[in-house]
């Protein structure tokens, strides 16, 4: 991770989970479509961000608490912390 201001969540992870399925979970049960996905950093699942219609990752951090998710596309190495908003990218 670039040498930077970390929130306590960011600073506890010791490694970076990326789902290689390339779908959102949730979707694919109901049928849905998804814009781009997140990986939950706690339990690492993969669902949709909040560009897609049912906003998965979200409701998932809502209903779980998990605070970090990192970008699960291609080519991207970033990690949020939603209880802090705070942003921070990685060398993959």
């Amino acid at each position: 991770m670039k040498n930077q201001e970390l929130c306590e969540h960011l600073k506890s992870l010791t490694k970076v989970t990326v789902g290689d399925g390339h779908v959102c979970e949730e979707c694919i049960k109901h049928n849905g479509k998804w814009v781009h996905l997140r990986t939950c950093q706690t339990c690492g699942v993969t669902l949709c961000c909040d560009d897609s219609p049912e906003t998965h990752m979200t409701k998932h951090y809502h209903a779980e608490g998990h605070p970090v998710v990192a970008s699960a596309e291609v080519g991207e190495h970033w990690l949020w912390c939603y209880v802090d908003e705070a942003f921070v990218e990685y060398n993959a």
